[in-house]
């Protein structure tokens, strides 16, 4: 027969660091936004550089001004 008793902390009912977890939650959401951001000023930098005359540096100029621009509305 198979043995149902519980192993882990959770199952026995032991108490939750919710402080914790909410930072992690936090800290996990923080990253996915900004993370989103880069990626998005990343993607359209490169169409600016790659689909104009404008090269390498205007395209990073965008970049810079996009992301600066992202964190600024996405401060809280």
């Amino acid at each position: 027969m198979a043995d149902n008793t519980p192993h882990a902390p959770a199952e026995t009912g032991a108490e939750m660091d919710y402080k914790e977890h909410e930072r992690t939650y936090s800290l996990f959401l923080t990253l996915a936004k900004y993370g989103t951001l880069h990626v998005i000023a990343i993607l359209i930098a490169m169409a600016f550089g790659f689909f104009t005359s404008a090269g390498f540096f205007s395209s990073f100029v965008l970049f810079i001004l996009i992301s600066a621009a992202g964190i600024w509305l996405l401060r809280e």
